[in-house]
This record gives C-alpha cells, sequence and structure tokens, in this order.
C-alpha cells in the first residue's frame, strides 16, 4: 500500500512540476533559494546524504577523531544506509586539507581493469551479448573496487582514531538493523526490480523476501557486518589480499567473469595533485583525469570572461552562455579525458586562460549546433558525496560511488556488498584515449571539490550525479561567487543540466551536431523558457537528474564553519 502511495505521490509531483515552473519564494527573504538556513558550529562539521551518517561521523569528532576519521566513518555508514549510491564495491577520490601540514592532498583510489581481459577478449564478450559497447551490470563491467584501500590510505596518511572504532557505529546498525530513508527507499526500490534475479547473493543480501525495504522499514545486513569487522581487525589486506579477494576470485571463475585476487593483489590508489584555475580571486581545486573535474574548471575559464553578475542569476543571458560552456567542455572531455598512466592528457593546456579565450570566442547569440573539440552515457549514475572538517581546521572532501545505483548488480556470496560497474565508462574505439585496455582505470565520473582563498581553505563541496556533476559544481560556485548567494542558497537554487554532449564511451571522430537538450528545473519562469527556445535551445524539463550538494565553509575572522546540504536527497549537515 505504501508503495503505491508513493508512486501516487511521484506522479503527483511530475504532473504539478509541469504546470509549476515558479518555486514557491522563501518565507523571510522573499527568493526561492534556500530550503534552511546554514549550519553553523565552532569545532566541527558533517554533511552527507544521510542523517544516520551525518551522526556518526560527528560523534566519531565528538569522541577525538578527526576530519579523515570522520569522513571514513560516514562512508561507512552510507555503503550500508545508502547502498543504491555507494559501497565498498566501489571507488573512492578525495581531497584533503591537511591543517598540520598546510597542504591540499589529492587521493584517486579508483580500480582498474582486469589484466586478465585483454581488448580482443572484450570484443568477444560484447559480440556474444549481442552489443557494440560494454554493458551495464552483470560480470563483464567490474573493475577492481578502490574504496577500502582509499579508506586506508587516508587513514595511515592523515588519520587519528583506530579503525577498528571508525566502522564500529556501522557494524552496529548493520547487525540492529537501521530505518531506510524515503529516497533511499525509492532508489532502492529501482534497483531491487533491475537486478533481482543477477547471478550471487543481491536478492539475499540487498531485499527483504525480493521486495527492496521501505521508508521508515528497519533492513538488517550482517553480511556486510561481517566484512566490516574483518576489515576493522585485519585492516586492508583482508580485503585485497585476503578472504574478500579469494570469494570474488572463485565466484568470478564459476560466473565467466575475468576479475582475479591477482588483480587485487596489484591494488594501488595513486596521491596526486589537485589542479586549480583562479575564478574571480578564488583557487577551485579539482583532481586530474581519470575523473572528469577539469571539465569544471574549462567551463570557470571559460564563463570568467563574462559578466555573470551583470546578467543575474536564472536570466536568459546567463542560462544561454553556462550552457554554451558546458558544451564546449564537454567535446574535450569526450576526446581527451581518460587515465593518464596510459594517455597524455593535456591537462594544463585545457585549463589555461589562453585556450579559455579561445573557447569563448565561440559562444554566440544562438544555441550552438557542431561543437567539437578544441584540439585536433554517462548521464546516468548513483553516488554519494560528503564532506568534514575538524577543530583543528582539517577538512575533508570525499565522493564515492558504485555507479549504476547498485553497481553491477553482482553481490559475491559471503561478502555483503554491490560490486561496482565502472568498466562500462570505456571506449571500444582503439583509436580514443580512454580505450578499454587490460589494467587500466576507467573513465570517471565521480569529482570531489575544494575551493582556496589567498592560500588557506574556503569551502569543501560536491555535486553528486553522473555528467551533472562538473555542471553542478559550476553552479555552485556562480551562485556564491556571482550571484552573492550563501552556502544554503547555493546548493538550492533551481539548477540546469545540459545532455547531449559527446561521451567518453563514443568513437574518437564523434562531436556534438545538434544542440542538445538543456533540461531546467521548476524554478524559472516561463518567459526565461520562452526565450531561451527563441535562441535556439531544445528545452526540456524533468523531477530528477539535478544532482545532490553538500558542502562546509570555513569563516577564518569568527572561527566558525558553515554547513550545508540540500533538500533534493535525505541529508543532513550538522556541526557543534
Amino acid at each position: 500500500m505504501r508503495k503505491a502511495l508513493t508512486i501516487l505521490g511521484s506522479l503527483l509531483l511530475l504532473i504539478c512540476s509541469s504546470f509549476s515552473l515558479q518555486a514557491q519564494p522563501d518565507r523571510v527573504t522573499g527568493e526561492p533559494f534556500a530550503t534552511r538556513s546554514e549550519v553553523i558550529g565552532q569545532n566541527g562539521m558533517v554533511a552527507t546524504s544521510q542523517p544516520l551518517a551525518t551522526q556518526i561521523g560527528l560523534q566519531v569528532l565528538k569522541n577525538g577523531g578527526n576530519a579523515i576519521d570522520a569522513a571514513i566513518a560516514a562512508n561507512a555508514a552510507l555503503g550500508l544506509m545508502e547502498p543504491t549510491g555507494s559501497g565498498i564495491g566501489g571507488d573512492l577520490f578525495a581531497i584533503v586539507w591537511s591543517a598540520e601540514d598546510q597542504k591540499l592532498y589529492g587521493l584517486n583510489a579508483s580500480g582498474r581493469s582486469p589484466m586478465g581481459l585483454s581488448y580482443e577478449q572484450m570484443k568477444k564478450e560484447i559480440k556474444k551479448r549481442e552489443r557494440d559497447d560494454i554493458p551495464a551490470y552483470g560480470v563483464l563491467p567490474i573493475s577492481v573496487p578502490g574504496a577500502v584501500d582509499g579508506w586506508f590510505e587516508l587513514h595511515n596518511k592523515l588519520g587519528n582514531m583506530s579503525m577498528d572504532k571508525i566502522l564500529s557505529p556501522s557494524i552496529k546498525y548493520a547487525r540492529e538493523g537501521f530505518p531506510v530513508s524515503e529516497l533511499i527507499a525509492f532508489y532502492w526500490d529501482i534497483g531491487a526490480r533491475i537486478h533481482n534475479d543477477r547471478p550471487g547473493a543481491f536478492k539475499e543480501e540487498m531485499t527483504k523476501n525480493g521486495e527492496a525495504p521501505e521508508k521508515g522499514e528497519i533492513m538488517k545486513r550482517p553480511e556486510l557486518a561481517n566484512t566490516y569487522e574483518l576489515l576493522a581487525k585485519n585492516g586492508r589486506d583482508a580485503f585485497y589480499e585476503g578472504e574478500i579477494a579469494e570469494k570474488v576470485d572463485r565466484f568470478m571463475r564459476e560466473n565467466g567473469g575475468y576479475l582475479s585476487k591477482e588483480d587485487f593483489e596489484q591494488h594501488t590508489s595513486t596521491w596526486v595533485e589537485p589542479v586549480s584555475v583562479n575564478y574571480r580571486g578564488y583557487d577551485v581545486y579539482e583532481l586530474p583525469p581519470n575523473g572528469q573535474g577539469i571539465a569544471a574548471l574549462q567551463m570557470l575559464q571559460i564563463l570568467e570572461e563574462f559578466d555573470l553578475s551583470k546578467m543575474g542569476y536564472g536570466s536568459v543571458e546567463a542560462l544561454h552562455t553556462m550552457t554554451e560552456a558546458k558544451k564546449l567542455a564537454f567535446e574535450d572531455r569526450a576526446k581527451f579525458y581518460a587515465d593518464m598512466a596510459f594517455a597524455d592528457v593535456p591537462v594544463q593546456k585545457l585549463i589555461s586562460k589562453e585556450y579559455a579565450k579561445k573557447r569563448a570566442e565561440k559562444i554566440k547569440e544562438y544555441a550552438s549546433r557542431n561543437v567539437k573539440p578544441g584540439m585536433s552515457g554517462l548521464e546516468e549514475g548513483d553516488t554519494i558525496y560528503l564532506t568534514t572538517a575538524d577543530k583543528e581546521g582539517n577538512m575533508v572532501s570525499l565522493i564515492q560511488s558504485n555507479f549504476r545505483g547498485m553497481g553491477s548488480g553482482i553481490v559475491v556470496p559471503g561478502t555483503g556488498f554491490v560490486m561496482q560497474d565502472r568498466g562500462e565508462l570505456f571506449s571500444m574505439d582503439p583509436n580514443h584515449a580512454n580505450v578499454y585496455e587490460p589494467g587500466k582505470r576507467p573513465f570517471h565520473t565521480i569529482i570531489p571539490a575544494f575551493v582556496m582563498k589567498d592560500g588557506k581553505p574556503f569551502m569543501s563541496f560536491g555535486v553528486m550525479g553522473g555528467a551533472m556533476q562538473p555542471q553542478g559544481h559550476t553552479q555552485i560556485i556562480t551562485n556564491m561567487i556571482d550571484f552573492g548567494m550563501n552556502l544554503q542558497e547555493a546548493g538550492d537554487a533551481a539548477r540546469w543540466r545540459h545532455t547531449g554532449s559527446t561521451q567518453p564511451t563514443d568513437s574518437a571522430d564523434e562531436y556534438l551536431q545538434d544542440s542538445g537538450t538543456l533540461n531546467l528545473e521548476s524554478g524559472y519562469p516561463y518567459k526565461t523558457v520562452r526565450e531561451l527556445m527563441m535562441r535556439g535551445h531544445d528545452v526540456a524539463f524533468d523531477v530528477g537528474g539535478y544532482g545532490g550538494y553538500q558542502a562546509i565553509m570555513w569563516d577564518p575572522e569568527e572561527g566558525v564553519y558553515y554547513g550545508a546540504s540540500e533538500s533534493r536527497k535525505d541529508g543532513q549537515a550538522a556541526g557543534y
């Protein structure tokens, strides 16, 4: 009955949103930007997409852990409570400000493709499935999960509290049960419908008698509790060299997969230097490829050539200009972004001011078509983003994902988690930088962000959600810097999302040959919609796909943190 009401409610929301394009204004300010106030605290702050995970992270801070410990604890909780967007079967990226070192650290904890699966064999497997690209589900798109190694790399380098204490709250919730929150229940139901009949233990581990748990229903995950206990006791080697790797190896051999124990044993994370551009006095940091973070930097460099503040938030001019900047950046994203151990990615040229000036010249009054890279699928993806900060001044920007919601749908019996399907994001064009190769990291959508001001930490933030992420990062930055919004308003303000750009999974010679589609949330007046159409934009509306935002901002003058968690998720920002 409750599921029927949920479906009915979703239909009513869809109908209402199509008729009500102007959001209701905020009660106090008269602006349609904020759903709630910012959270302000002196000693620490945690923002995640699930309130119980936020409380776990906050408790770790209160118990003497630092921001790194709190981030790991919150991520473990989200892998338990929000398996629709995260889990230890997936990958992780992080940017961390170390107060002691006065330095930003970047961590790429993404996994690689199986060494035993050649390009030729991948082509044969694809052909057997009567398709031209790598499938989304099943054993074929599974790459090595990097999240656990990411936890231990972060902990060994910058952590404070013991790992058994960090994982203890999630182990307790996994054994005793936790109430499933509203939006997660909605996506959990979708995942269960897709994956119930896959080989492995998905149905046993991720459902209750074949049905997804409903909102408010208590869910237990004892097998995941066992795996967390193994990690707490024996460390990362239990995952990559011991019992977990052996179970995965055996399952793959029995079910036509290629991931092996040797792949697990050879896995390493990579500490990388974050890259940045200065946008109107603020240094915005992202991680270099194989992720898509520099697309946000490319967009910002182009947009700095225009006076967005004068145009005004939500104006036709601003929306048009930002959409055109996205198109330009995403064609470069489709051609160049790949594992830098395999491809020569011209990062510094792509994010340079000189290159941005040339690209900005291509933005005209009307929507562009036939957009190509400047130098000779991915609209879906469920992810979690979290950020933490502590009283010493450490700040963590962390993003983690299984890719398509519940990933590949494969749960190896006795492990308790879903394996990711990131391998889907390789191209099969042998001339593409992102072509499938053994032992290679696929193109990645998940990106953490960090902002510095005058050499000091200013903000850690992220916007989860496939190809929306660079677009979301750009909108947060411009909302705050150009349009004067506060931390909470910047995330709640109506968003746009352009789709249809060429993807890194396409052929190397493909490019955008039409204007794509500009999707708008409710909140933009129809006059604006009509004028965008007059400029040649194909405008559409939907009730999802605009990402999910969390953020923490540091105020050095008062010595306080500001936290924000947007209304599109179940999340919470909390401080003390």
